[in-house]
């Protein structure tokens, strides 16, 4: 039987894959970023509600963040103010390090199609990841299960209840939503576009 781990941040799009996915194991990581305990306790309630096994790591790189995400300067090479440099391989080794323990046999990560403006959210990025770790011990895969859709169309596609999708927490600056930011943003953008936002 194949074994399935979910890199769940708790935000919208992680959220929808765990209840449209159900894996055998999720994992959230706090990597010093200042949205960080937000994620986690949102993380942790979708986790419970689904009754899918939780593991929270916590690794402090803070010093090497830039942007939204660390509270510092914007770096030159960033395609958006929230860009964290190598993030996305960061969270995926640290993850697949938790997933040997496990014996996983695929990590999920919530990439959508909307994610191509940064490097680490194309197809070719997770393909190359994946085969990278699928030659080391373990033969771990990578997946981005959601690439073909929009946010909305992950939402649409995972068929989550309101009262779950409301426990995520997109925000890029906080523990809490600041209603601002590019991910508070996308968060209320996509409800809209599902016609969930009350007039």
């Amino acid at each position: 039987m194949m074994r399935r781990a979910l890199l769940l941040s708790g935000g919208m799009d992680s959220t929808c894959l765990a209840y449209w996915r159900r894996p055998d194991l999720a994992i959230t990581i706090h990597y010093g970023q200042k949205s960080g305990e937000g994620e986690v306790r949102a993380a942790s309630a979708v986790s419970d509600a689904l009754g899918i096994q939780h593991q929270v790591i916590r690794v402090d790189l803070s010093a090497l963040g830039s942007g939204d995400l660390s509270g510092t300067a914007v770096s030159k090479h960033a395609p958006a103010s929230e860009w964290w440099p190598y993030r996305n391989q960061m969270l995926v080794t640290i993850a697949a390090m938790e997933c040997i323990k496990h014996d996983i046999d695929v990590l999920e990560i919530g990439a959508l199609k909307t994610d191509g403006f940064h490097v680490d959210g194309r197809p070719e990025f997770v393909k190359a990841l994946s085969d990278l770790l699928s030659m080391q011990e373990g033969g771990l895969r990578l997946e981005a299960p959601a690439a073909a859709f929009t946010a909305a169309e992950l939402v649409q596609q995972s068929g989550i209840p309101d009262d779950l999708l409301a426990w995520s927490h997109s925000c890029h600056v906080s523990d809490y939503a600041c209603g601002h930011c590019r991910g508070c943003r996308k968060h209320y953008e996509t409800m809209e576009a599902i016609g969930d936002v009350p007039h």
